[in-house]
């Protein structure tokens, strides 16, 4: 059993795709096939179900794979804690981000880091909250900044670092300009302009509308709130944003207080509450925690 048979594994186990399996590990898709075949040889069972469009594991796949992630673990975890002790951390380190964490600084914060340690390699990827807290809770991902809905994700800890309330915002020329504030079931009947379900923001407001027992008519979806703003300024319905988001993108838009019931968006730092990672995934979250402190 070689550890290169053991990191292909788990890397078609995490992507469910031979192809994109290997292209994560730029070798050839014969080369982790034969690998595979060749690992599962030596256990006596199948690993991988390959029957359907998605590889699966099989029961026997459930039952190596934490082995298999562990054995690389600690690899790893030797390799780094040896350069810890001639003071320099090498590796790798996996940032996610929603897209309406772009108020933060996040380029700044990683450049920061970059400088203390430049030999740690670090990527940044964009998606959804929901699928950033199960990529941290698989490892895919070191640490996240997560929208979060009103029930917190399982498994993470989590540091808020912004909490704005969460305003509408509807075209200047609409007859709701004759005020500033509004309660949701004032609202009710406009078509909403969204932020896709799987979102933070999104989880909030249909969580807001569930306890004021009304049902929100989503007209148009998009994952940049740039868009949800311009939508919203051409008079096509009203758009759920953070103050300081609808303020930034405001040009032909006027803002609502939403005054019952109120709500907020937060974002937050998510990492793994049991094993924060490895050496260099430790000092990005230290960084990161020290940059961004919990919201005055």
């Amino acid at each position: 059993m070689e550890l290169r048979q053991l990191e292909y594994f788990v890397t078609v186990a995490d992507e469910r795709n031979f192809t994109r399996a290997a292209a994560r590990l730029h070798v050839t898709q014969p080369g982790v096939s034969a690998q595979i075949r060749q690992l599962e040889r030596e256990l006596g069972q199948e690993l991988l179900d390959r029957s359907g469009r998605v590889t699966r594991l099989t029961e026997a796949g459930e039952v190596v794979l934490p082995f298999a992630r562990a054995a690389l673990g600690a690899v790893a975890g030797a390799r780094l804690a040896v350069d810890e002790l001639s003071g320099l951390l090498r590796g790798h380190v996996a940032v996610g981000m929603v897209s309406q964490s772009a108020s933060l600084d996040i380029p700044e914060l990683l450049a920061g880091f970059h400088r203390r340690h430049p030999a740690i390699e670090i990527t940044l990827a964009e998606n959804s909250s929901d699928h950033l807290a199960e990529g941290v809770r698989a490892g895919t991902y070191d640490l996240a900044f997560i929208g979060l809905a009103p029930e917190p994700p399982r498994g993470l800890a989590l540091q808020v670092v912004s909490d704005e309330p969460i305003v509408a915002a509807v075209s200047a020329d609409s007859d709701l300009t004759g005020t500033g504030s509004a309660t949701l079931a004032e609202i009710a009947d406009r078509a909403l302009i969204s932020l896709p379900v799987g979102t933070g923001l999104r989880a909030c407001v249909d969580a807001a509308y569930a306890s004021a027992g009304l049902q929100p008519r989503v007209g148009f979806e998009a994952s940049d709130p740039r868009m949800l703003a311009r939508l919203a300024a051409r008079g096509l319905g009203l758009a759920f944003l953070t103050e300081p988001a609808a303020r930034a993108y405001g040009d032909g838009l006027h803002i609502l207080t939403i005054s019952d019931p109120p709500m907020r968006g937060r974002l937050a730092l998510a990492w793994r509450a049991e094993a924060p990672g490895s050496p260099a995934a430790r000092a990005l979250i230290a960084h990161a925690r020290a940059e961004f402190g919990e919201p005055g």
